[in-house]
């Protein structure tokens, strides 16, 4: 992967591959992303699914396709409060049109069944 921009590297994200291939961010616990004492901020929260959301439809769409990407809309749904553990984020395209692509983002921590944040992304794709 490309060097990352430095809100992804003050989050501390990382990136791997799951078995079938798919994009796993990954954000470790530490001061820099604590809002409430024990908890994760929302803002970091919001970011790691962002970045998820971006890498997975760059990915897509290849990073030297030369489209470049402006979010339309963004929903953040959050679930439950993220603890003292890593957080990882996920996403899902669920339209890639021409213009315009959908893609969906989750975030857990110990158990990905029970995630404690989603995002919603409209974005637009500027060929």
């Amino acid at each position: 992967m490309t060097t990352l921009p430095p809100y992804a590297e003050l989050l501390g994200l990382t990136t791997e591959r799951s078995e079938t291939g798919e994009l796993i961010w990954a954000m470790p616990f530490r001061e820099e992303v604590i809002g409430r004492p024990g908890f994760l901020h929302g803002g970091a929260i919001a970011g790691l699914l962002e970045f998820a959301a971006l890498g997975t439809l760059y990915d897509a769409i290849g990073r030297e396709s030369g489209v470049t990407v402006k979010p339309i809309n963004v929903t953040v749904d959050f679930m439950r409060g993220g603890i003292d553990h890593p957080t990882y984020a996920a996403a899902t395209i669920t339209r890639l049109g021409s213009r315009v692509a959908n893609v969906e983002a989750h975030a857990w921590q110990k158990n990905r069944a029970k995630p404690i944040a989603a995002a919603h992304m409209n974005l637009l794709l500027r060929r």
